[in-house]
């Protein structure tokens, strides 16, 4: 007797379906059954239409589908100073063009409807949650949720003020309410973010470390991203800011380390006895020549490393499928090995990598039964990119974001056959020409 099938909201099929969990897993002709925002299962395409009475189908014959990217790092709503001032070196781009163009224009419509913008390329680049650090942190998340993006937004921490806050206390009292305010909002994570060991004092830095202990929340955290840094810390602390972040409290599973460009062995030893987490940023890392991050004596000591964007004014694009490909490569011919990073490892770090080190892995970062339905369809049919041997050395070596096609958050389409649901692309380029106008006002 045939069993009665299953009704659920939406059934994916796919030529491919790439779900990270299990490593190297590549599952052909399979779709995923979608209800109530998350995935019901992952079945081949004969078992899946016997099974379940979907409220709609959606047939990607030539895609495959992947777990939604995840942005481990970026500062969204710098979108709206993206390409204002490029080839300097980080200390002059930062003291002399990006602060003082923060202190002069940041406010919360700035964050709103610069974050925005930002979730329109990352989503129809297949991001589907990314990981936060600015200032206005409550409109940053507003402009995540009128996107339908998951994000974590960081609670940001600095000695000195801004338009938003007064003082390192200021900052963690709002962030501390923000958090309360919204911290039932579905598609919101949250995480302390302290700039930088440069720009906050150790008591600011043990106060972060007990309110992450208390409220089990992750920490972001700039981190040996220059020599200049390392040298500035051994000359006012007499230690690495590693070690400062070590004597503060900071070291645990709960770190993310962003850039981390110059570590030495016992450093990458000590991020991995204390189960640190790495948010690499190749591009930025490259394009402020701040170096190469030591990527593959960090995955080989066994630190867990997930990649991320940086903000649109440094690098200048919040494109992963990018990140991905430069992570690979760079990789490559840093370690001198053409083995390190392969196209599988570098997808991971885009996506179960990052899930894990925002303490995110049990709901989203694979297409896994129980799981959050954020999820990404790349056309793989494409000329530019024909033809295609292996789908998921393809994701990361040929395909780019133009190849996306569809993106689910929480099971919700968000983009559609490369058209955004949520947002309306000539009120965004609007706001986009306000804001340039107002920075920079044309010659004529």
């Amino acid at each position: 007797m045939t069993s009665t099938p299953k009704p659920v909201d939406t059934l994916i099929e796919a030529r491919w379906v790439i779900p990270v969990a299990p490593e190297r897993s590549l599952l052909a002709h399979h779709a995923v059954a979608v209800n109530g925002g998350r995935i019901e299962a992952v079945l081949p395409l004969a078992e899946a239409r016997e099974r379940y009475l979907a409220a709609e189908t959606i047939v990607l014959a030539d895609h495959a589908l992947i777990p939604g990217l995840i942005n481990l790092h970026c500062h969204a709503a710098m979108t709206l100073l993206r390409g204002l001032a490029d080839d300097l070196p980080l200390t002059d781009w930062l003291n002399h063009h990006i602060w003082p163009a923060e202190k002069q224009y940041v406010s919360e419509a700035f964050v709103y409807d610069g974050t925005r913008l930002a979730c329109a390329e990352m989503l129809q680049g297949g991001v589907t949650c990314f990981n936060d650090m600015y200032f206005f942190p409550r409109d940053a998340a507003r402009a995540a949720l009128a996107s339908g993006m998951r994000a974590t937004v960081g609670m940001i921490v600095i000695d000195f003020p801004s338009a938003y806050a007064s003082d390192a206390q200021d900052y963690l009292s709002k962030g501390l309410a923000f958090r309360d305010e919204m911290k039932n909002e579905a598609l919101l994570h949250f995480s302390f973010s302290p700039h930088a060991p440069y720009t906050v004092s150790d008591d600011n830095l043990r106060k972060v470390a007990t309110y992450a202990g208390e409220l089990d929340l992750p920490v972001q955290i700039h981190l040996h991203e220059t020599l200049d840094e390392i040298e500035q810390s051994l000359k006012t602390y007499r230690v690495r800011p590693l070690q400062r972040l070590h004597d503060c409290g900071l070291l645990g599973p709960g770190l993310i380390a962003v850039h981390a460009v110059h570590l030495n062995r016992e450093e990458i030893a000590q991020l991995a006895k204390h189960g640190c987490h790495i948010a690499h940023c190749p591009t930025s890392n490259l394009k402020l020549a701040s170096g190469i991050a030591p990527v593959p004596a960090l995955i080989e000591a066994g630190v867990n490393v997930g990649i991320g964007t940086d903000g649109a004014a440094s690098n200048n694009r919040l494109d992963m499928f990018a990140e991905m490909r430069l992570a690979a490569l760079l990789a490559k011919g840093a370690s001198g090995n053409a083995t390190a990073v392969p196209a599988w490892q570098a997808l991971e770090m885009a996506t179960i990598n990052a899930a894990r080190a925002l303490a995110l892995d049990d709901r989203i970062g694979s297409i896994t039964a129980g799981k959050y339905a954020d999820l990404t369809a790349v056309n793989l049919s494409a000329v530019d990119i024909a033809p295609c041997y292996d789908p998921l050395s393809h994701l990361v070596y040929a395909a780019g974001r133009e190849h996306v096609s569809h993106v689910w958050v929480n099971g919700r389409r968000v983009l559609d056959g490369g058209s955004l649901t949520m947002l309306d692309r000539e009120e965004l380029l609007a706001r986009s020409h306000y804001w340039r106008d107002r920075i920079q006002p044309p010659l004529s």
